[in-house]
């Protein structure tokens, strides 16, 4: 493989744990976390289902770049909370149609600034949301805790 695409390639192996249950381990970070299927499948609540993960994917992706963004504008955040859904076709098999993302900043951040920075993360650098199908309709909020 090539040197730079060997670069760019991320690997993760998933390991069955129990009968719909799986640990996945990231190659390179070494990160770990457990996915399960629904009960009707013999899941049995160790973990995120796979489409709660890549919600999950979506808006941590995004928080990180917020986050930096407010670092290098230096605003004083203290915390940043995000809640995110997905609304999902009805139909076999059930992609994602809307994702909506809320951002919630705590500290005394300049909201100017952070509708930029989530503005920016969503449109532009999430790398996680610019993966998705065009198709999927992305919204988002930001507003400031309290």
């Amino acid at each position: 493989m090539d040197e730079s695409l060997e670069k760019r390639t991320l690997r993760v192996k998933l390991e069955s744990i129990a009968p719909v249950a799986f640990e996945a381990v990231a190659e390179g970070s070494g990160g770990k976390l457990v996915l399960d299927g629904p009960a009707e499948l013999g899941g049995q609540g160790l973990g995120m289902r796979p489409m709660e993960l890549f919600l999950a994917s979506i808006a941590g992706c995004a928080a990180m770049d917020v986050c930096k963004i407010l670092r290098q504008q230096r605003e004083p955040l203290e915390k940043l909370e995000i809640e995110v859904e997905g609304i999902r076709a009805d139909a076999v098999p059930a992609p994602f149609t809307d994702v909506r993302l809320v951002f919630v900043a705590h500290g005394p951040v300049a909201p100017q600034k952070l509708d930029r920075a989530v503005r920016l993360s969503v449109e532009k650098y999430c790398s996680a949301s610019a993966s998705l199908d065009p198709a999927i309709r992305v919204s988002f909020e930001a507003r400031l805790a309290g």
